[in-house]
């Protein structure tokens, strides 16, 4: 499990988003839009919408900002900004690799800001290409151990569900899928009664490099940064930091 998993999961555990609900929201909000102008407005017919909806859902977005968005996405309200996704992709401190999605009405705006997270954080933007086949995309779900049922019988509902792994993530299990098999499996774990942290899809490394110390924390610092700008929806990163240091740095 990579590093960047560990501190996404550290963070949601410890609610250190709640200060930025705001700023979330309109991030899941765009996403869900998107989602709907370009595959359609049925969370059943289109996964990308259905991964949004949960995204937004799991953060407690009001539902009916979620339908807005929706029909903002299909035509059926006006309004809003034509969103287009852009990727970047760089190098942080000590050699970390780094994949950014973002949905942005302004391409310039939205580059510069990027540029602007890696020069001040220790990191080099990168070419088109430069870190994007270090990462496959694949669906993920998150359970605590302490509320899991013991690893064999997870195993056994998850493999049954379609799941292709399970690996052990120090105090949580990740369960791996194809991202069109991830709605099934988790299906399948909330019908067994398996309680989950987060399912959803998302883009893992194939390596991981081990940082600590200093390097850590710059690490830490440009992803957060990154995290924080208005246009950017995903950061990725195959940073490898024990949870104990992450666990602090949270």
């Amino acid at each position: 499990m990579s590093g960047h998993s560990k501190w996404s999961t550290i963070k949601r555990k410890k609610g250190a988003q709640d200060a930025k609900r705001s700023n979330m929201f309109a991030k899941l909000l765009r996403a869900v839009e998107v989602a709907a102008r370009e595959g359609g407005g049925s969370v059943e017919g289109n996964m990308t919408l259905a991964s949004a909806v949960e995204k937004a859902r799991d953060a407690s977005v009001p539902t009916e900002n979620i339908e807005r968005a929706i029909k903002r996405g299909t035509g059926e309200l006006e309004g809003g900004a034509r969103y287009e996704e852009v990727t970047y992709e760089g190098y942080g401190p000590g050699g970390v690799a780094l994949f950014i999605e973002c949905l942005t009405d302004n391409r310039n705006r939205t580059a510069q800001d990027v540029r602007h997270a890696f020069s001040r954080n220790g990191g080099n933007l990168g070419e088109s290409g430069s870190t994007a086949w270090m990462f496959q995309r694949k669906g993920v779900v998150q359970i605590e151990k302490s509320a899991a049922p013991d690893e064999d019988r997870l195993l056994e509902i998850a493999l049954e569900a379609g799941a292709e792994d399970l690996a052990d993530a120090e105090s949580t299990w990740e369960i791996r899928t194809e991202p069109t098999s991830l709605v099934q499996v988790r299906d399948a774990l909330a019908a067994a009664g398996v309680p989950m942290l987060s399912a959803e899809v998302t883009m893992l490394p194939q390596s991981t490099v081990p940082v600590e110390g200093g390097q850590a924390k710059q690490v830490i610092a440009l992803v957060e940064t990154l995290e924080d700008l208005d246009d950017v929806q995903s950061v990725y990163a195959n940073f490898d930091i024990s949870e104990s240091v992450l666990a602090d740095m949270a």
